[in-house]
């Protein structure tokens, strides 16, 4: 009924003087749009704009922040009037953002927050049985900028005007982001028919775990608004998995708690230490035996804790870890943006390939960065069914934001509210997060002063505490991100955010000293990592482009080459050399664009594997890395491992392998002693041997090192040591598993540029499994690095890719994609 609208733009106010919000407006020659959908997306589908993500068309879409858009529907309303007891809400689970709404040529409110649903009793307002219209001006956002103290919201941050806006932030311009502020309604609206009662939340917990007589207590808490209900009322829960297990409540208020107690429960795990396994909760609300209400959801019995007790291995510190149904957990992850510019027109189909492979990437975590949207329903689902846990931002992001307006605050509040009601009951959710590096960069531009709070502290201290506090209460709240210490990216006290890598901040800050900062070779270096004594860190990277079929969908043939004008527009971040200075150090500097694309990706993938592997190793007193980032939201050169269509840099498989839950990594000292550490994060011991090889590029082998293995589980530790290995540039370390236990790998003594190596071939053959399926097989008679396979096709998947293959050995690789027939013509390989 709500699917397809009319769409048409006007100038500022003249909408409304022509009529547009009455019944009887022809509004036949519109545009059609789909909700929930996008402007923009429609805009392109009827060629009004042209690809705003090809080449610099970007600005040819900024008129659209000038114009009020606007959006009709005709609809039949039901035919009968409705029966004493009953209402009709409409209600408007997302509207992008500031909004009037009509019904039938009566106004029935505005709205001026995208992130929670406004809803509307229509009850009295319809017309039954006939024709009915709904009417939405949506004003251009910047007409509700507060001009008189943006002055004072300007001192730092990227385009303040967004601070009055509790709309998605990075819409306005990232430093991966284009400016493209989104319009319209982008999440679905329904009109919904409720009888007496409607239930207005349920509150799903688990109370304790008895693992000693293999039983769970949980709570089912159910909040009920009685709009006509006058009478007691009957409230059934039950909770169906292995067995059902139901309790039922007679209610004579709006609140009902049901304990329940499950014997043998089925615990959600994260998906490489168990199953994510998810009951169906079905709450039914019944008056005199009719049956008035009921409401049906997926949920997970499972705790899951912050532990920040001391860490008295390292005096001065304290943990910053997750606890896991009484299991320590190292989080392995990244950061999560808006997988499209455009957030009300993203298919479920694009979560479900992004997600699945997040898993597949042996990621236990992602976190859902404060400057874009919370997420749709699919992502919290999916991520409770693939086993990934979600850490939640606030949607506040490097920025100060107003407090003085009540109308603001409230707005904050309604949205906190709605949004803690909303994902409480998800078993992926690890933690609430007030914002995403407020704290501190504001005290680091402000660092002369004496410490002040940052405006907007009002939400982070106060009201999204109090709201976590009285609507959950049992998942982890934390102030921000980064928080915790002095200079509040501190390695002694919470979570930090490293961006002495790449952006070359200068290392062991403290309140009141002045921020270093360098863009050199040296300050940019991924060795940095290896200085960072983080508790955990929620950010770090370094920029790669993406694979060269994204940029040839995007890039102009004349223009595909490092640092063209329009290479440099899909390049936000500033100065453009940053990556050139990260290369310098690796690889050198590119002549080709291939050269470009492939030394740009070495330096973030090797970069990324030895902050991965030093932070693992330091398991437990670092407990979680979040690689910034996971996607894109439009294509460009960025800091994802994985591009805006899905195709993988080098980085998701470098991060893929470092990630694995059982790691075999080496260690270079100071002093040239050379360490082997063995990393398990699994619940089981680990009994094997180490098999380590000096070997030359050639082939040659000059040692070999059985290391025996008996490593308990969920621990890190140094398993051997040398001090006479000939660090030579043409000599490498390798590790392997004897049993099959963990994957390969390797250790260089110097940088990839320095390597005394020249590029083999390698001999490769393709063979058809199916339609849908390839096996290449790869051979080297010596070392041969970096090799990779291409398929231009979207959603293809690899099981290895952008890898090394030793001398003498044959590497499989299966190629799979459900959609696209597959065949030997397809693939190409290269190597370095």
């Amino acid at each position: 009924m709500f699917g397809q609208w009319k769409l048409q733009d006007f100038a500022a106010g003249a909408g409304l003087n022509a009529g547009c919000s009455e019944m009887s407006y022809d509004d036949t020659d519109w545009a059609d749009i789909s909700v929930p959908g996008d402007v923009h997306r429609t805009l392109i589908a009827i060629e009004r704009i042209p690809d705003p993500f090809y080449d610099q068309n970007e600005s040819a879409c900024a008129w659209m922040e000038d114009r009020e858009w606007w959006y009709r529907l005709r609809f039949e309303a039901p035919d009968q009037p409705l029966q004493p007891g009953e209402r009709l809400q409409l209600v408007f689970h997302g509207v992008d953002t500031f909004a009037t709404v009509w019904l039938n040529g009566e106004k029935l409110g505005m709205t001026r927050n995208m992130f929670h649903p406004w809803v509307f009793d229509v009850t009295e307002k319809l017309h039954y049985g006939d024709v009915n219209v709904l009417a939405l001006c949506f004003d251009p956002p910047m007409q509700h900028i507060d001009h008189d103290h943006l002055p004072e919201f300007s001192l730092w941050g990227r385009n303040p005007e967004r601070v009055f806006m509790r709309k998605a932030q990075f819409g306005y311009g990232w430093d991966w982001g284009p400016r493209l502020p989104t319009i319209g309604l982008w999440r679905p609206v329904e009109l919904r028919r409720e009888q007496l009662v409607a239930i207005t939340g349920v509150h799903f917990y688990t109370l304790e775990i008895n693992q000693a007589e293999n039983r769970a207590l949980v709570a089912a808490h159910v909040e009920l608004e009685r709009f006509a209900a006058t009478t007691p009322l009957t409230v059934h829960v039950q909770l169906d998995g292995v067995r059902l297990v139901e309790q039922t409540l007679i209610v004579d208020g709006d609140t009902a708690t049901a304990y329940l107690v499950v014997d043998e429960p089925r615990l959600w795990w994260t998906h490489d230490l168990g199953e994510p396994y998810r009951y169906t909760l079905t709450v039914t609300v019944s008056q005199n035996d009719e049956v008035v209400a009921t409401e049906s959801q997926k949920v997970g019995i499972r705790t899951l804790e912050l532990d920040q007790s001391v860490d008295t291995s390292e005096p001065g510190t304290r943990f910053f870890r997750f606890v896991l149904n009484g299991v320590p957990v190292f989080a392995r992850g990244a950061d999560w943006i808006p997988t499209d510019s455009f957030v009300g027109a993203i298919p479920d189909a694009h979560y479900e390939r992004q997600l699945t492979a997040v898993r597949d990437g042996n990621m236990t975590m992602l976190r859902i960065w404060g400057g874009g949207i919370y997420e749709h329903d699919i992502f919290y689902d999916l991520c409770d069914s693939l086993g990934i846990m979600v850490w939640q931002d606030f949607m506040f992001a490097c920025a100060m934001y107003p407090e003085y307006d009540p109308a603001f605050v409230e707005s904050v509040w309604i949205e906190a509210e709605y949004q803690v009601r909303r994902l409480r009951n998800h078993p992926c959710m690890a933690l609430w997060c007030g914002n995403n590096e407020n704290q501190w960069l504001h005290e680091r531009r402000m660092w002369p002063n004496s410490y002040e709070q940052v405006p907007g502290a009002l939400y982070y201290h106060q009201i999204l505490p109090e709201v976590v506090a009285q609507w959950d209460g049992q998942i982890a709240y934390w102030p921000g991100s980064p928080y915790g210490g002095s200079d509040h990216a501190s390695m002694e006290d919470g979570n930090r955010h490293n961006w002495e890598v790449w952006h070359g901040n200068g290392y062991h800050r403290r309140f009141g000293e002045e921020p270093v900062r360098e863009n050199t070779p040296e300050s940019v270096s991924y060795l940095r990592y290896a200085e960072d004594m983080g508790r955990f860190i929620s950010e770090f990277g370094m920029h790669a482009a993406p694979v060269r079929e994204t940029l040839a969908r995007v890039i102009p043939p004349d223009q595909l080459y490092h640092h063209s004008p329009s290479m440099d527009h899909h390049n936000k971040d500033n100065p453009k050399n940053k990556g050139d200075n990260l290369m310098l150090g690796v690889t050198g500097l590119p002549e080709t664009l291939n050269d470009y694309i492939d030394f740009s990706m070495i330096a973030q993938a090797e970069g990324l594997k030895f902050g991965l592997e030093h932070f693992r190793r330091r398991k437990p007193h670092c407990s979680g890395t979040l690689i910034w980032q996971f996607n894109d939201c439009w294509p460009v050169l960025s800091w994802s491992v994985m591009d805006y269509y899905g195709f993988g840099k080098a980085s998701y498989y470098y991060t893929r392998r470092a990630y694995a839950p059982i790691l075999a990594s080496f260690k270079a000292l100071p002093d040239g002693v050379i360490e082997l550490w063995l990393t398990n994060d699994s619940l089981d011991p680990v009994r094997d041997v180490a098999q380590v090889t000096l070997r030359k590029f050639s082939g040659a082998v000059l040692r070999e090192i059985p290391v025996p293995l008996d490593i308990k589980s969920n621990s890190s530790v140094c398993v051997a040591r040398w001090s006479d290995i000939d660090p030579a540039e043409d000599h490498y370390l390798a590790v392997h598993s004897e049993k099959g236990t963990f994957a390969a790998n390797r250790h260089f003594f110097v940088m990839i540029k320095d390597l005394a190596r020249q590029p083999q071939p390698v001999i490769f053959s393709v063979q058809q499994a199916s339609a849908h399926e390839l096996h290449v097989d790869v051979q080297a008679d010596q070392f041969a690095y970096f090799v990779h396979l291409d398929v231009p096709y979207l959603g293809t998947t690899f099981s290895d890719n952008y890898f090394d293959v030793e001398p003498g050995a044959t590497y499989r690789v299966t190629i799979r994609n459900p959609e696209q027939d597959l065949s030997a013509e397809d693939v190409t390989i290269r190597y370095r």
